[in-house]
């Protein structure tokens, strides 16, 4: 057996208690809150179980497994691990002192089909019009961040987005953790590393995009930004790498600009605030905000805004796509209309001029000659 059946095998055992969640698919993520509280996400709503682990050494056994196999280690002076499975699941542990009930442990499932913008129609999460919209822009090289809290589906989001990139461009992703699976032929992957017990061999998202700019990429997808990266990430839009897209955890369009600049200002090249305010007002174009809710546990995209630069020391921005509340269905599930609103996005010209007419059909009014 290779190694990576022997730790299927184990992982097996261990795991058995969520194993039929593990292989269910329609289940996205498990959440163990202790060894005897254990809950699902399923088509968005979160569903307590019936299982449970024999003991809270059972869970942390299985905790200590995964933590072996990538060569983490896990113990009261490291009470956090972040993990990948060889399925390309998420694992996120964090044991006792820290968590107080017990062992945590959180399971983020690796979609087996990365989602498409159509499978998004379908979903009812976006408009025709509006995902003819936002290929165009992807097409155009605008730089698009996708908005949203946690659970909201912005890797799903990015990922459907990056389907519109043209196959012949050479597109590097760099992700904290491996999630992304763009269609693209010339695609190279790049994810970040801890450093082992001894500070070593550490990684991190920001390295990795210093270096991918000395690669040739034509655009450059970055699974999300958290912390000083950010101004690395921002510059380089500014300066000839149009076309970048990223996620960031925000409650709204503004915010997520508020957001990037904050995480500008922590990188270890200090600049005024005001130059990282200008900065983001200049690089971004386009933000795709995301909700989830709770009545239907559906996900949806809720705004599509531009970004049009600065007016004095604020944010000025157009809201392009809003989602209206329709009503409900009999089965309960919310309705709602991503429209137009009617306002014209500053580069409404461009898609004419990029010979992009062939693709126009939905969005006649948003584009002119």
């Amino acid at each position: 057996m290779s190694r990576e059946e022997i730790f299927q095998a184990s992982l097996g055992y261990f795991l058995h208690p969520v194993r039929e969640f593990l292989d269910d698919d329609t289940v996205s993520e498990i959440m163990v809150n202790g060894y005897n509280d254990v809950y699902i996400e399923r088509r968005g709503r979160l569903i307590k179980t019936e299982a449970q682990f024999i003991s809270e050494d059972a869970l942390l056994s299985a905790v200590h497994n995964v933590a072996q196999y990538v060569g983490r280690e896990i113990d009261e002076n490291r009470p956090i691990m972040d993990a990948r499975l060889p399925d390309g699941s998420r694992v996120h542990a964090i044991i006792p002192p820290s968590a107080r009930r017990g062992t945590y442990l959180n399971i983020r499932k690796f979609m087996r089909e990365a989602m498409t913008l159509e499978d998004l129609i379908r979903f009812g999460s976006i408009s025709e019009a509006a995902r003819e919209f936002l290929e165009i822009c992807v097409r155009l090289h605008k730089n698009i961040v996708v908005s949203g809290g946690t659970g909201t589906g912005k890797t799903s989001m990015l990922n459907a987005l990056s389907t519109a990139i043209p196959d012949e461009e050479r597109v590097i992703v760099i992700e904290d953790s491996s999630e992304l699976r763009l269609s693209q032929s010339h695609c190279l992957y790049m994810e970040a590393q801890q450093a082992d017990a001894y500070g070593k061999g550490g990684l991190t998202i920001r390295q990795l995009f210093k270096a991918s700019l000395r690669m040739r990429p034509d655009r450059i997808v970055v699974g999300e930004v958290r912390g000083g990266e950010a101004l690395d990430m921002i510059q380089s839009m500014i300066s000839g790498h149009a076309g970048s897209m990223t996620t960031v955890h925000a409650s709204t369009p503004y915010d997520s600009l508020v957001r990037l600049e904050t995480l500008s200002l922590m990188s270890d090249v200090t600049i005024p605030i005001y130059v990282a305010r200008a900065q983001v007002g200049s690089a971004i174009h386009l933000i795709v905000q995301l909700s989830r809710f709770s009545e239907d546990g559906s996900r949806r995209v809720t705004r599509i805004t531009e970004a049009c630069g600065m007016e004095g020391e604020k944010y000025v921005l157009r809201d392009l796509f809003v989602s209206r509340m329709k009503g409900k269905t009999i089965s309960g599930r919310l309705q709602a209309d991503l429209e137009f609103t009617g306002n014209l996005p500053t580069f409404c010209r461009e898609a004419y001029e990029h010979g992009l007419d062939d693709r126009i059909r939905h969005t006649r009014g948003l584009w002119q000659k």
